[in-house]
């Protein structure tokens, strides 16, 4: 059982300035911490396990003012009575937080870590090179800053629809380069393990044509300029609407 104490008001309580544990009343064990340097924070002495332990509850301020503490005292109290840890179950919630903080890599951070660790393998520096373009080019502008584990199909439908018909071999290459630091940073623990949202088969061929189905836009070469006056000189001579209109210009 923690310390039984007087319950004291907020106007006593902002009153108190010398260093040391005051226990301020209202909720068993709660007290009022104040160091040598004049920090002030909320403190509650309880007994868990048949051990005394004293446990955090924020610095004290407006917002956590003496009527936020005891709430807080309050229920952690009613968690011991209920065979709960308070104290571990703060400390556990703090450690997943910071695991999660550790594993939570933005798309471009695992494409970055991908090549380098996958550049010694590949046959020289230029295929590194385009590797890095493409993303920079045209994922990263999309979802480069996005956490990794929130990337979906969205995202990569966003990136290829506008280049799949234009630019269709970059636009296969990049889903595929795509494909690869997603599954890696699945392997890796950033992001689920289920399907792959820039994997071809059974996923993206439902939503894009295949790039062998794609008609690819083949243009003329260019008549060098100093082959013009010759090439006019001989469509006039021709016979036919298209010549005779083209040769007027």
């Amino acid at each position: 059982m923690g310390r039984i104490a007087g319950e004291m008001g907020p106007l006593a309580v902002s009153k108190l300035t010398a260093p040391g544990l005051h226990f301020v009343g209202g909720v068993s064990g709660l007290a009022l911490q104040i160091t040598p340097s004049g920090a002030r924070s909320w403190v509650l002495r309880v007994t868990v396990g048949g051990k005394r332990r004293d446990m955090g509850l924020g610095a004290a301020s407006s917002a956590n003012g003496l009527a936020e503490a005891r709430k807080k005292a309050q229920v952690a109290r009613d968690k011991i009575r209920e065979g709960i840890d308070p104290i571990e179950q703060a400390r556990s919630a703090r450690s997943h937080l910071k695991a999660q903080r550790a594993s939570a890599l933005t798309f471009k951070q695992c494409a970055e870590k991908y090549i380098a660790s996958h550049k010694a393998s590949w046959k020289n520096d230029k295929h590194a090179a385009q590797w890095s373009s493409t993303l920079e080019t045209y994922a990263y502008p999309v979802m480069g800053g996005f956490q990794v584990r929130d990337v979906d199909v969205a995202h990569i439908t966003r990136i290829l629809e506008p280049i799949w018909q234009e630019k269709t071999e970059t636009a296969s290459r990049l889903r595929g380069r795509i494909q690869a630091v997603l599954d890696w940073a699945a392997a890796h623990g950033y992001r689920p393990k289920a399907l792959n949202p820039a994997a071809w088969k059974g996923h993206l061929d439902k939503l894009l044509p295949r790039p062998s189905k794609v008609a690819k836009i083949e243009h003329h070469t260019a008549l060098p300029i100093a082959e013009v006056g010759s090439f006019m000189a001989e469509l006039r001579k021709q016979e036919g609407i298209g010549a005779r209109w083209s040769s007027r210009f």
